[in-house]
Formats: C-alpha cells, structure tokens, sequence
C-alpha cells in the first residue's frame, strides 16, 4: 500500500497577520512556519495505516526551499519519503494540479489531506485533486480504515453520521477525531535528516485566478455595558450603531 499525504506550510496560530506591497502579499518577516495541523491528523493516520511493513507514506508540498524544515518535521514523524513541487503555492487550483500531476506518475492506494489549512481555511484542494484524477473524493472524514480492498469511511452529517465504502484509489480530506496528531521522538528527528527527499518542478497550468488585495478586520471597539432593565437602549444601539438588526 503506498499512501500520499499533501501538507501545507502554514503560520504558527500565534503569528500576528501582516501584508506587505501595497496589501497584496503575506509578510513572511518573523514569521514561524508549522506543518498544517489538519494535515497532521492526514499523515498520522497514513502512517497508523502503514505500520508493520503494511504500505508506504510519501508526503507531498508545494513551495520553495523555505518549506523544507516543515517537510523535515513531517519525515520525523514518521512518512518514509518527501517531494517538494518547487513553485510558490498561488492558490488552492494550482496546487491541487501540481499534487494530481505527481500522482498520475506513481502509483498511489489513496491520498489524503487535512480538512483545510489554517491559513486560507480553503477546503477545496482534496476535491480538486479528485477531480483532476477523476477518483472519488471524500470530504471532511472522522474514521477511516481500510482492508487492503475497500476502505470505511465516516462523516459527520447533520444529526449522525454518513458511512462511505470505497473500492480503489481515492482521496479524502481529515478533520479531527481521523487521528491523534503524532510528536516526532529524537530517533525520528535524527532519521528525517537522511529520508529522501526529492524535488520536482511544477507543471505549467493556466492561472484562472488572482488574489488582488487583503484585508485585515477592523479593530474591536469599545465595549458598552447595558443594565438589564434599558432594554429599549438596547435595541435602539442594536439599530443605530452596530445595525445588527
């Protein structure tokens, strides 16, 4: 079984946002870079999957070098082998083609990624990939087990739960309760050193799509206590200042 495992290079939770040239781009100055948390959940059960010699994990992200400390701390926890797409991720259609490019050449039982990533908060590159690859795509699991034929998967749904049987290769985006995110110990540290990892070049594709401006949320303003009994002040405020209703 070989399992490919896409991971995002994303800002540590406690970075505070900035924008740089003119609001057009991340400002990287300072910045700590994490292996995208949802993505972690994906990779811990790729390698759940994998133990006692069952299969393979290959962990898979587009970026330049600057990712490769994130994709080192992904071989310690366990996957067997990298590839970084050298190309700067521009948005969630190019990097899902990148990944399905790769994937077409090798020869892969399932691939997984995180529900999203906690930069953009997207959801789209797990479907993407399935589209280009025209597999199935399942989104947003909570349980997955597979046989070596067919996997089981769970959703959520409104009020219970979706119960999904797949037959072939697939792609599945985790969200929490998939697995427990794994700690890499110090013997997995020192062996990420010397697990290959391979570089490719992006493939060229057209960009249908441009980020033009971002914007950070305005500044929270004061707070205003209302005793209980001013109800009417209340609701006038509700009207004529926040305008909420």
């Amino acid at each position: 079984m070989k399992i490919l495992v896409c991971i995002s290079n994303v800002p540590d939770t406690t970075t505070k946002i900035t924008f740089t040239n003119d609001n057009t781009q991340f400002n990287t100055a300072g910045v700590q870079f994490i292996v995208n948390p949802y993505d972690e959940i994906a990779l811990s059960r790729a390698i759940e999957l994998c133990e006692g010699g069952k299969g393979t994990v290959t962990v898979i992200n587009v970026g330049e070098s600057a990712t490769e400390p994130t994709i080192r701390k992904a071989l310690a926890i366990g996957a067997d082998d990298a590839v970084r797409v050298n190309a700067v991720p521009r948005d969630a259609y190019f990097t899902a083609f990148q990944i399905a490019e790769y994937a077409k050449a090798n020869d892969f039982n399932m691939i997984l990624c995180g529900r999203e990533s906690i930069d953009y908060n997207g959801s789209q590159v797990a479907a993407m990939i399935g589209e280009f690859l025209d597999i199935p795509s399942i989104s947003i699991i909570k349980k997955l087990d597979f046989d070596g034929t067919t996997a089981t998967i769970e959703r959520e749904i409104e009020g219970g739960k979706e119960v999904v049987s797949v037959t072939g290769k697939f792609v599945a985006s985790c969200a929490e309760g998939t697995a427990e995110a794994k700690i890499p110990n110090m013997r997995g540290i020192m062996s990420a050193r010397t697990k290959p990892l391979t570089v490719v070049e992006a493939v060229a594709i057209e960009e249908l799509g441009k980020v033009t401006k971002f914007e950070t949320p305005a500044p929270r303003g004061a707070v205003k206590l209302i005793p209980a009994e001013n109800a009417e002040e209340l609701i006038t405020l509700l009207h004529t200042e926040a305008k909420v209703i």
